[in-house]
């Protein structure tokens, strides 16, 4: 069981992975070498949650964008 510990690491590596190749492909850029890594090494669940997440973030910050420029 002494090789487990490099379990964790590797999860974290993955979430951070899933980032920045949802973070890519908002912009729509992406070296095809790196998108094949991305499917090898992270996890859709991942990619799912973090995909949500940065549209939340994207929508909020287009309403406070909005509400900020109409208040001027």
């Amino acid at each position: 069981m002494k090789g487990d510990s490099g379990g964790e690491p590797q999860s974290q590596v993955s979430f951070l992975r899933s980032i920045k190749a949802v973070a890519w492909s908002f912009l729509g850029v992406r070296k095809n070498s790196e998108y094949k890594d991305d499917l090898a090494k992270v996890s859709p669940f991942h990619v799912i949650v973090v995909g949500i997440a940065g549209v939340m973030l994207l929508v909020i910050g287009l309403i406070v964008l909005v509400n900020w420029v109409v208040a001027r």
